[in-house]
């Protein structure tokens, strides 16, 4: 459940008034997930070695997936970071970092047998039944390559920014006592819903990718291990640590909705420059930094302008979302290996694989997630059936 108003004592969630809901935000943290799947879609059809790659190319599938992977990791830490703090409020740090663990970390741990490694044996199936060549695996480095996350990086780097804040907020609330930290969270979350407010994250995304170096087009690369690695924390923990600091500050969702299209329009022209060529390097990673953060504000702003009341299929999104990412991968691969050869337009391609995988996504979430236990691990909630 989100909120826009919360105190900042450790008991102060039970006195405070009943705090009006944002339904906007349960879009914007179903579609950050959502457009992973869409994202993972695009690759087989743009010049990037995946799993599967289509016999068909679009420069317009590589500029969209693209421009998706700027914003939407960082908008749902972002969301993570907001949510982690109400709830931190609400019920103690101890409870959100058990919700946590069960949440975050568990299903990492156990749906990596079932949605991870089968990408290789797919892979590898595709190319037999298309008359290509195996794909190469290269040689693992370190034992630790052998247990890749795969695309369930993002619980890891959740679970490990968490717990570190967690751990942060305890010494500061003891260093600083709980009505000056909350000052101060109020003061830095009034900062980050000013419209200057969304260098502060983009600056830790630029010095994550000094950190990381190499091409700075593609953002902060995925860790391949489950070794925390530094630049993907820091820019991560700066988004986690803003949708926390915005939660201390009353009204900062709606500040940053009454900019949402300023916002949105500068992140569009960032992001032409991020896909003009010969940028240089340094000017490249201010441009992706501030194209993310950009977009990510102005799409966040948006969904709380105009989606300001209680949609029935977005909340159902909102709690099916994480079940679809988490199993989708596998799924999506399989669908492609029998369309990549096919002469169809790619559009078309797409639009089929969206319609077919979304609907056993959320068939599957119907009949085996949401009104079972699976439901109550993953969403907290089981949903009863209805009587017929």
């Amino acid at each position: 459940m989100t909120t826009e108003k919360c105190l900042h004592e450790p008991g102060a969630a039970r006195r405070d008034t009943l705090p009006q809901r944002l339904h906007g935000l349960d879009a914007v943290r179903s579609g950050a997930l959502l457009l992973g799947i869409v994202l993972h879609s695009l690759l087989p059809f743009t010049d990037i070695v995946w799993m599967i790659n289509d016999s068909e190319r679009s420069v317009v599938a590589l500029w969209v997936s693209g421009t998706i992977h700027l914003f939407r990791m960082a908008l749902f830490m972002l969301l993570a970071g907001y949510f982690g703090r109400m709830v931190t409020l609400r019920r103690g740090p101890g409870s959100y970092f058990r919700d946590r663990a069960k949440r975050i970390l568990l299903p990492a741990v156990v749906f990596w047998p079932f949605t991870v490694i089968p990408l290789g044996l797919l892979a590898m199936y595709g190319a037999s039944v298309r008359g290509l060549p195996a794909p190469m695996a290269s040689e693992p480095t370190s034992p630790l390559m052998m247990f890749t996350p795969g695309q369930l990086w993002f619980l890891l780097v959740l679970f490990e920014i968490a717990t570190l804040v967690l751990l942060a907020r305890a010494a500061l609330l003891r260093f600083l006592g709980a009505e000056r930290a909350g000052r101060a969270a109020t003061r830095i979350g009034e900062v980050l819903s000013h419209p200057a407010g969304v260098l502060l994250p983009a600056l830790a995304f630029v010095a994550a990718l000094l950190l990381q170096g190499g091409e700075p087009a593609g953002g902060i690369i995925a860790p391949t291990t489950i070794v925390p690695e530094a630049a993907s924390t820091l820019g991560y923990l700066g988004a986690f640590l803003t949708g926390w600091f915005l939660h201390a500050s009353p009204g900062s969702m709606r500040r940053i909705a009454g900019n949402w299209l300023p916002m949105l329009v500068l992140g569009l022209i960032a992001t032409v420059v991020v896909w003009l060529p010969g940028v240089p390097r340094e000017a490249l990673m201010v441009a992706v930094a501030l194209a993310g953060w950009l977009l990510g504000f102005g799409l966040l702003g948006a969904a709380v302008r105009f989606l300001d009341r209680e949609h029935t299929w977005i909340r159902y999104l909102a709690d099916a979302s994480y079940w679809m990412y988490l199993v989708h991968l596998p799924l999506l691969v399989l669908f492609e290996i029998p369309l990549a050869d096919l002469g169809w337009p790619v559009l078309v391609k797409l639009l089929v694989t969206w319609v077919v995988i979304t609907a056993v996504l959320l068939i599957t979430y119907e009949l085996l997630v949401r009104h079972t236990w699976l439901g109550a691990w993953l969403n907290g909630r089981r949903y009863p059936r209805r009587a017929r």
